[in-house]
């Protein structure tokens, strides 16, 4: 396993630029908006060698697959790519891999990170790389929350916001590198708004009639 742990450019800058002053810490002193407190992004990579020698994933090696996806827990965010440096990634290999990962509603990815240790002959190397965010040092307390001197951020500023942020983004690489543009939609926007407006209000069609008398008699 590979792990890599990359760091918002805001959190870099605002480390390299503090110090030390009258026995406080940079977060004590930060008279700027921005939080010393950032999400760290951490990534991790698995790999799976797959018997791929006959040019294809034999059921046996597919389960064995699946196995692997399952102890895993496979999620959005996930990444799964081929080593390109496999010698043995045929077509046929390929498709196999790609439909049990599209079963859990996910792509095969165009690029894997690169790994260590040598790939056995006819043998396939799956990379399954995922993210994780997390931010340190929160809560800090520090610094008292009135702060003086123009230091209007004290050392617990932005940690629920960021930890909150860390926990819930669904792709955790988005925090050092946003999504691409893709173009706006207006059909797209308003399908939730048309859809809230088109449905019936609740209880439109009136109170069901229900027999709440007891069992029956002669």
């Amino acid at each position: 396993m590979r792990s890599l742990t990359l760091f918002p450019a805001i959190a870099l800058g605002l480390a390299l630029s503090g110090c030390m002053s009258g026995g406080r810490s940079d977060a004590a002193i930060n008279r700027s908006l921005d939080s010393v407190h950032q999400p760290v992004v951490r990534i991790d990579s698995f790999v799976f060698d797959a018997d791929a020698r006959s040019g294809n994933l034999s059921p046996v090696e597919q389960r064995r697959i699946n196995d692997w996806f399952d102890a895993l827990g496979v999620r959005y965010g996930d990444r799964i790519a081929i080593d390109n440096a496999s010698g043995a990634s045929p077509r046929a290999a390929r498709d196999a891999l790609a439909m049990l990962i599209a079963r859990r509603g996910m792509m095969l990815a165009d690029h894997a990170p690169i790994t260590e240790g040598a790939i056995a002959s006819g043998h396939m190397r799956i990379v399954l790389t995922r993210a994780s965010a997390r931010v340190d040092g929160c809560p800090d307390w520090g610094t008292r929350s009135a702060a003086f001197g123009n230091a209007t951020t004290t050392s617990n500023y932005g940690c629920a916001n960021n930890a909150n942020l860390a926990a819930m983004v669904a792709d955790p690489t988005d925090l050092v590198s946003g999504q691409r543009g893709t173009g706006n939609d207006p059909l797209t926007a308003s399908k939730a708004i048309e859809a809230y407006r088109a449905a019936p209000p609740t209880g439109a069609g009136g109170l069901s009639n229900t027999n709440t008398s007891g069992g029956g008699g002669n």
